[in-house]
């Protein structure tokens, strides 16, 4: 599958999910959660929010390094023919108070619903550098995409 084509399936893909499960490790080893998540349109970054007195922070704070699973399954039989996944793999960064308008503004396009959440003095938001994604369809037929941020200069 060529880049621009695995990109735009990557896309789409995010574009019909809402939640992703976000895997952290810390001290006590690995942890999954779920978390409302949104990514820029040339799939650099992705945003997540979480209150700071939870596992998964404090995991962020140990251990920056992140992996995502996104995926279409309804629990269904045919889940195993048509589901797709995507595992995004990149390097957490805790927006400072000062820099986070922009993006969180971004966040809340997606997730309205979470604008007190977000405002929280108790809440971290967080921008994840992706360095790859690596998409399976078919339950078998895995591609991975690799994001260069050379030319980037924002999270």
């Amino acid at each position: 599958m060529n880049p621009k084509t695995l990109q735009q399936k990557i896309s789409r893909l995010l574009d019909r999910q809402k939640l992703a499960v976000l895997s952290t490790c810390g001290g006590n080893g690995p942890y999954a959660s779920l978390v409302a998540f949104h990514y820029t349109s040339d799939l650099r970054c992705i945003y997540f929010a979480t209150t700071r007195a939870t596992r998964k922070y404090a995991n962020l704070m140990h251990q920056p390094q992140v992996a995502f699973l996104i995926d279409s399954r309804a629990n269904r039989e045919e889940d195993f023919h048509r589901a797709e996944a995507v595992t995004v793999i990149g390097r957490a960064e805790e927006f400072a108070e000062q820099e986070k308008q922009s993006a969180a503004a971004s966040y809340l396009s997606r997730h309205p619903y979470l604008l007190e959440f977000i405002e929280a003095p108790t809440t971290a938001f967080f921008a994840v550098r992706t360095e790859n994604y690596i998409y399976v369809s078919n339950f078998q037929e895995v591609f991975e995409l690799r994001i260069d941020h050379a030319l980037s200069t924002s999270p």
